[in-house]
């Protein structure tokens, strides 16, 4: 990574800026003072603000490959909503509660839930220097419900990251995808393998019976997996409503907050373009 953050990489211009921020826009002053945090808890983050980032991008764009990256140079967490959601039901807490009832009932669990969660989640002490949200919002309704649960300490969501990646280059992508449960990590059998496939000596993981005993993670050595719709024919109705849910967000919070990435290029100009694109 220290390669890709040298002064080459700084440079690289290939970030796309379609409808999104041009890094020398200027932005309104969304902070507010002091006496508008109501709790002692929301206080702390009248002193400086916070680092709130929104990651976007289509199945296979590469959010599992970078989102650590930018949690490492940023040092805040990555925070998914069915991360979330279980430790609030695990935990017991208020909007945990209702969330079980919701599942129990086998109600859908509702955006205000949702954003309850959130707003829960991110008064811990990891977050005091801001988070990224990883698979929210994903409606246009749920980011005006996370800009007002923001605004209640002042605050507005930084920058958000798209991760642009044309259709037709994701197939590939996708159906090698392989992850590691516990820790997020990604692979892919083409262009990220894990070093276990390597002792396949070359030979075509499709016709071997057990490719779990080939995919194992770098760290821990324990067995990769393949998600369930990570195959060409659910990838038709992902990325439709991709594109129908979630365009009207990257329009709603506009060019002077959203940066698109150039994602279907080598790992080290993607990393290049989104380090200068989280540079604050």
């Amino acid at each position: 990574d220290s390669d890709s953050r040298s002064a080459t990489h700084r440079a690289h211009q290939p970030t796309v800026m379609g409808p999104c921020l041009s890094k020398g826009s200027s932005e309104p002053n969304m902070r507010a003072s002091g006496n508008m945090f109501t709790s002692q808890a929301d206080a702390k983050y009248s002193a400086k603000s916070r680092n709130i980032l929104i990651l976007f991008g289509p199945p296979g764009a590469g959010k599992g490959t970078h989102a650590p990256k930018i949690v490492d140079k940023l040092s805040i967490p990555q925070l998914s909503t069915g991360d979330m959601l279980r430790a609030a039901v695990a935990a017991g807490t208020d909007v945990g509660k209702k969330a079980k009832a919701a599942m129990d009932s086998g109600a859908l669990v509702t955006d205000e839930i949702v954003v309850g969660i959130i707003a829960d989640r991110i008064k811990e002490k990891d977050c005091v220097d801001g988070f990224i949200l990883d698979g929210f919002p994903r409606t246009l309704a749920q980011s005006k419900m996370l800009d007002k649960e923001l605004a209640k300490t002042g605050e507005a969501v930084s920058r958000v990251i798209e991760l642009s990646v044309p259709d037709a280059v994701l197939t590939e992508r996708i159906c090698g995808r392989w992850v590691h449960k516990s820790s997020g990590r990604s692979y892919h059998v083409k262009f990220n393998p894990p070093k276990s496939l390597a002792k396949l000596g070359g030979k075509d993981l499709n016709k071997e019976k057990d490719k779990t005993k080939w995919m194992k993670d770098d760290e821990t050595g324990e067995a990769l997996m393949q998600r369930s719709d990570d195959t060409a024919e659910a990838l038709v109705s992902r990325l439709d409503a991709y594109h129908k849910q979630t365009v009207p967000v990257l329009k709603h919070y506009g060019k002077k907050k959203c940066v698109a990435i150039d994602a279907n290029r080598d790992m080290d100009s993607i990393w290049a373009s989104i380090d200068k694109a989280t540079d604050f």
